[in-house]
């Protein structure tokens, strides 16, 4: 990569890192799908303000179908779940488990769009799931029913961003990315927003709840794709998907800056693990890599 490269790598990833931290502030204040609609439909409008500025609006009539779709995969629902599981989790431990989205993915090209799934694969996805094991079995958390539940709904998050990115290679193909972006973040905001309004508080929150929504949607969102779109046409998608290992680092120290949350050895140990079997999966540093987990990648807009 060039120097370039590396600092939009790393911006990238504490921006999508940051996610965790201000859906941990604003979630329990305004609840899971208030808290979504505000930031898909914020995210949805400025990105609007940005192709139709540069005119390279997206073709909504065409593919309003597969937008809704996939903004209900790639939006809706993990960010639903993801906000329920930091409530009872902490940002760092949400993080690192949603951190599973390529084993999942894999899996569920295997199932679907018959990709191929060899033994580095396999062993990669039996990795991960020993990482996971690791981090809730040697967590600084008590392993209750609340936390169980949380966990549950973190590793489905992660499945759901696993069927997205499936169905955006087969459903989007010669479709720019950031096109993708405004018309999934358009679709889940008509899916989130008319719930949002029925189930907003009666009483707004105070500043730093309006803080870490501008935040989730104008940096963690809406930035995040225009930086992620950049990193993918100046360094390409494989290069753009090591991100998946910056990210954790980045959501536990943030967390554990501005909001104390505990570490063990545990959590670093599961980490360690869980982006292993990351690396077997992806194939980053594998040069032949797939053409199709190439454009899997590059058509995959997380988040986080």
């Amino acid at each position: 990569m060039k120097t370039i490269d590396l600092i939009y790598l790393f911006v990238l990833a504490a921006l999508w890192g940051a996610s965790y931290l201000f859906m941990r502030i604003a979630g329990p204040m305004l609840g899971s799908i208030v808290t979504m609609a505000l930031r898909v439909s914020i995210a949805a409008a400025t990105l609007w303000l940005y192709v139709y500025l540069a005119r390279k609006q997206p073709d909504w009539r065409r593919h309003w179908k597969q937008f809704l779709i996939l903004g209900a995969l790639n939006n809706a629902i993990p960010f639903v779940l993801i906000t329920n599981a930091v409530i009872d989790l902490n940002a760092s431990m949400a993080a690192i488990l949603n951190a599973t989205t390529p084993l999942f993915t894999a899996v569920v090209a295997a199932l679907w769009v018959k990709e191929a799934f060899g033994m580095r694969k396999g062993v990669g996805v039996l990795l991960g799931i020993t990482g996971v094991t690791i981090l809730m079995g040697w967590s600084p958390l008590p392993l209750n029913q609340r936390v169980i539940l949380a966990t549950l709904q973190a590793i489905i998050a992660a499945v759901s961003y696993g069927f997205a990115a499936v169905y955006a290679r087969t459903r989007f193909q010669g479709i720019a990315p950031l096109h993708t972006a405004v018309g999934q973040l358009s679709g889940s905001s008509l899916l989130l927003v008319p719930l949002g309004v029925a189930s907003a508080p009666a009483q707004w929150p105070g500043a730093h709840v309006v803080i870490a929504i501008l935040g989730l949607a104008l940096l963690s969102t809406a930035l995040a794709y225009l930086i992620y779109f950049r990193l993918i046409a100046s360094a390409g998608a494989t290069q753009a998907a090591t991100v998946t290992f910056l990210i954790p680092f980045f959501s536990v120290l943030w967390g554990r800056v501005f909001l104390k949350e505990p570490l063990n050895i545990g959590m670093f140990a599961g980490l360690g693990v869980i982006l292993v079997s990351v690396w077997l999966v992806l194939g980053v540093q594998t040069p032949n890599i797939k053409k199709t987990r190439a454009e899997v990648l590059e058509q995959v807009e997380r988040g986080s």
